[in-house]
């Protein structure tokens, strides 16, 4: 028989991937490198022996967006939840996007901003940043008037660049466009500025966030948006009944009664990326770029040397040192991204990077 064949827009689609291999040293997700603390593990399973397995989760996710919009300062009808930052970016696309409509996105940025817009049949329209990475707001502003996208995707702090936006960006995005303006602040805590204060019901913004990196959950799968509530309306529509697990949604609950545990790992985790940034700058042959988020990225060798980066990562993989090989992407040539680990795991990077470099010629 002939085989049915996928949309003829995601034929030539490519899947995001991210190399697992078997190694000493992981360092190339931006996960939390530390675990939940004991206290919410034996909290959240005491909480679910209450739970009624037997029954579907609460639909609306009530309870947890109620205490997130707590934390936050903003009402429980501005929190829209779901299985990961991801779907909520997909919610998103799903509602406001489309063929007849535009996604706009700052590259280089997160891969997904714009596979996302592809498999919902949304039409991408890509600018670049300014050669260090940061955002030209006059630019936007034109592209987005230009263009006028339905969604417009800010990242901050930047993946993979880890650049935070200046609040001028932002304006920019929110005088110009006529659609949706959504912040990716996936690494929002490691950063000093947000956007979530600057949500209402006037101005057409959502700030997406996950409890992957601070919180230690990326097993979890738990994300978040904070928008107005006619937003939130309409991704309730378009979401699948029952998206959330309950196991999920009492996890995203009880993890807020441990916000001083976290903050004091967000703490821990930007001495780590000073720690990293400081031991990557004395290595000859390899410039880090600033960060605010839980990764650095850093050029390896000539701007635009993919041979020399790839060859390097090579060459940590040999050492066992995982980290992402950003040599071949368009705008980030000759790059690889770090995420921030222990002490222990960050100085073996380190060390290992400076035994590769030196091998490979990079400098």
């Amino acid at each position: 028989m002939s085989r049915p064949t996928p949309r003829d827009d995601l034929r030539a689609l490519e899947g995001y991937h991210s190399p697992q291999l078997d190694v000493d040293v992981r360092l190339n997700t931006n996960e939390s490198p530390l675990p939940p603390p004991p206290a919410f593990l034996d909290a959240w399973v005491d909480a679910l022996r209450a739970t009624p397995l037997h029954r579907y989760p609460d639909r609306a996710a009530t309870g947890l967006r109620r205490a997130l919009g707590a934390s936050l300062g903003q009402p429980a009808e501005r929190v829209f939840c779901a299985n990961g930052s991801n779907e909520v970016l997909q919610t998103l696309m799903l509602t406001y996007g489309g063929p007849e409509r535009c996604a706009l996105v700052v590259e280089p940025t997160y891969a997904l901003h714009s596979h996302i817009a592809r498999i919902t049949g949304t039409p991408v329209v890509a600018i670049p940043r300014r050669a260090d990475f940061t955002v030209d707001p006059v630019a936007l502003g034109a592209a987005i008037r230009d263009h006028d996208p339905a969604l417009v995707f800010l990242c901050s702090p930047n993946n993979p660049t880890g650049t935070v936006d200046g609040p001028e960006v932002l304006g920019a995005a929110i005088d110009a466009a006529r659609g949706l303006v959504v912040v990716d602040e996936a690494y929002g805590e490691f950063a000093e500025r947000s956007a979530i204060d600057v949500v209402d019901e006037q101005r057409a913004l959502v700030v997406v966030r996950t409890y992957s990196k601070v919180w230690s959950m990326a097993a979890l799968r738990l994300g978040y948006c904070v928008a107005p509530t006619w937003v939130v309306e309409e991704l309730d529509k378009v979401v699948l009944p029952y998206h959330l697990a309950a196991a999920t949604q009492t996890a995203g609950t009880v993890a807020l009664r441990f916000r001083e545990e976290m903050a004091a790992r967000v703490r821990e985790l930007v001495a780590e990326r000073e720690h990293l940034l400081a031991g990557l700058d004395r290595l000859d042959g390899v410039e880090p770029l600033p960060s605010g988020a839980n990764f650095v990225l850093f050029r390896v060798g000539a701007a635009g040397d993919r041979v020399a980066a790839r060859t390097v990562w090579e060459r940590l993989v040999a050492r066992r040192v995982l980290v992402r090989d950003f040599s071949a992407w368009p705008g980030v040539e000759g790059c690889l991204r770090v995420t921030v680990g222990t002490r222990g795991e960050n100085d073996a990077f380190l060390s290992a990077l400076e035994a590769a470099v030196r091998e490979s010629g990079a400098p």
